[in-house]
C-alpha cells in the first residue's frame, strides 16, 4: 500500500511539472486540454463561491486568460488545481468589490434559487443526478446560507477534495482558520436539516 502511495505521488508531481513546462512556453493547445479537464470544477468552484450562476462564465474566461499570461508563475511544485482556483477567486473578489455593498467575508447571496446553481454541462453528472434529489435541494439550499468563506472551504475540502493546506492557499488564510470554517460549515449545516426534517 505505501508504494502505491509513493508511486501516485510520483505521478502528480510529474503531471504538475508538465503542466508547469507547457505554461511556460504558452503552449495553447495544452490550455484547452486543460481546459477540458478543469473547466466544469471551476465553474462548480465559481459558481458555489459566488451564490449565483450570473457573470460565471466571464469570470471563467478572464481565469484561463490569466492562467495563459502569468503561466510562468507556477513552479510545477505542487497541484495545478489550488493554484488555478487561486486565480479564480482573486477574479471573482474584484468583480464583487467593484459591487458597493460586496465583502468576501459576510456576503450573504440573496433570492438564491438552488436549481440556478447548476453548471451547465451537456451530459448530467453524478452531482446533478444527487442535487435533483429532495435531501440534495434542502443541502443546496443550506449551503447557501453559510457564510461565504465557509462555503468556500467546504465546497473545496468536500467537492473538490483539496486538502487543509491547499485551501489556507487558496483562501489567503492559516489552516487552522480553515479548519474552523469547515466545523462551523458542518455544524450550521447538520442544525439546518435536523430542523428541517422536524
Amino acid at each position: 500500500m505505501f508504494d502505491d502511495d509513493v508511486t501516485t505521488v510520483a505521478f502528480m508531481e510529474r503531471g504538475a511539472q508538465q503542466i508547469a513546462r507547457n505554461l511556460r512556453r504558452k503552449d495553447v493547445a495544452f490550455l484547452q486540454t486543460l481546459v477540458e479537464q478543469y473547466q466544469y470544477r471551476l465553474v462548480r468552484y465559481l459558481i458555489y463561491l459566488l451564490g449565483r450562476r450570473d457573470g460565471v462564465d466571464d469570470l471563467v474566461q478572464e481565469t484561463w486568460l490569466r492562467v495563459l499570461e502569468r503561466g510562468s508563475s507556477y513552479d510545477g511544485h505542487s497541484r495545478f488545481e489550488p493554484w488555478l482556483f487561486r486565480i479564480a477567486r482573486n477574479l471573482a473578489f474584484d468583480d464583487l468589490r467593484k459591487r458597493p455593498t460586496f465583502s468576501p467575508d459576510s456576503a450573504q447571496s440573496e433570492d438564491c434559487d438552488p436549481a440556478a446553481l447548476s453548471p451547465a454541462s451537456t451530459a448530467p453528472s453524478p452531482f446533478l443526478l444527487a442535487a435533483r434529489s429532495e435531501d440534495a435541494q434542502r443541502l443546496a439550499h443550506s449551503m447557501q446560507t453559510l457564510d461565504p468563506a465557509c462555503r468556500e472551504a467546504l465546497v473545496l475540502r468536500f467537492q473538490e477534495d483539496l486538502s487543509l493546506q491547499e485551501i489556507s492557499i487558496i483562501a489567503d488564510a492559516p489552516v487552522s482558520t480553515v479548519a474552523s470554517r469547515i466545523y462551523r460549515a458542518l455544524a450550521t449545516l447538520r442544525t439546518q436539516l435536523e430542523e428541517r426534517k422536524s
